[in-house]
């Protein structure tokens, strides 16, 4: 009788213990906000990674903690205005306007709060935007906290970005713009960081099609990716700027434009992108195509790919 019973005691004992780590969990996250003004509204554990929703007097902000106690803001809003981009990073993927205007179909990996398909559409209203979120807890955290909707040109699709890339390929399907923003400090996918996947990518794009991927600007991982790129798609952009850990690569199917070019262009879209709290003008500067990485390190192949490994 005792071997029978067993089972159940480990079992309620099991439930209490996890209910109390989630309550320290709780309490441990909303102190050390606190502490720093931050007000903490919000938090549930999805399939993939614990989501937190925090507010202060300026600003409210999703953060993902998979390993670390507190995690990094993956996306944040100015709650006077939700237009003003917050990161860096955003702006950076703006400025690759100045490269390709006009997209008439969107793919966005990585939905986050909403604020690049917010952006996107704002600009390009007619656009058909698709965003491949694999954490559908996001999908719901970014409609009930941060005003993300889906529209009769906005949809979201649940599940593994790579799956449907891939199946997209084969139907055919084409998109102006794909946009990678599924990475954050802690996790990188690391199957959607291949040459396998980024030809994948190549598929999906028409002769003037362009790729934006947000990364990482310092990290082993940085040749291993640029390699990886250069492969698929040939000479790049690569967007650095001071004060943030993330780097924009943009390639493009068409040749890049010089910097003459870039300049050229920029004061024909100030107008449009003073809103989002940029000066587009600023960023021609920070187009680089020079090479500055180690070129014989290793790409990354769907048989190679330690990504999460290189990336410290």
């Amino acid at each position: 009788m005792k071997n029978q019973r067993a089972p159940t005691v480990w079992s309620q004992f099991k439930w209490h213990i996890i209910f109390f780590v989630a309550v320290a969990f709780v309490i441990m996250v909303s102190d050390l906000f606190a502490q720093n003004g931050v007000r903490y509204i919000h938090q549930e554990r999805s399939l993939y990674r614990n989501i937190v929703v925090t507010e202060d007097s300026n600003r409210r902000c999703m953060r993902f903690t998979i390993t670390s106690r507190i995690g990094q803001n993956q996306s944040c809003r100015f709650l006077k205005n939700a237009q003003e981009l917050v990161f860096p990073y955003a702006k950076m993927t703006l400025s690759s306007l100045l490269v390709q205007d006009n997209p008439e179909r969107i793919l966005i990996v990585g939905l986050g709060g909403g604020t690049l398909p917010d952006t996107y559409s704002s600009m390009f209203s007619e656009a058909e935007i698709i965003i491949s979120e694999i954490d559908e807890a996001v999908f719901r955290v970014a409609r009930d906290y941060f005003g993300f909707r889906e529209t009769e040109k906005i949809k979201v699709d649940i599940g593994d970005a790579r799956v449907y890339i891939k199946r997209a390929g084969l139907r055919g399907e084409k998109f102006d713009l794909v946009i990678l923003d599924a990475f954050n400090g802690e996790y990188i996918p690391e199957h959607l960081m291949t040459v396998e996947f980024l030809e994948e990518v190549k598929m999906l794009l028409p002769d003037d099609g362009m790729v934006i991927a947000n990364t990482f600007s310092t990290s082993r991982l940085y040749a291993a990716e640029s390699n990886t790129y250069q492969s698929v798609f040939g000479e790049f952009f690569n967007i650095r700027m001071s004060g943030t850990g993330n780097r924009v690569i943009v390639a493009s199917m068409q040749p890049l434009p010089d910097r003459n070019t870039l300049e050229d262009r920029a004061p024909g879209f100030k107008r449009r992108l003073t809103p989002f709290g940029m000066d587009v003008t600023r960023f021609p500067q920070y187009m680089s195509r020079n090479i500055n990485w180690d070129t014989s390190q290793r790409i990354l192949t769907d048989q190679y790919s330690p990504a999460n490994l290189l990336n410290n």
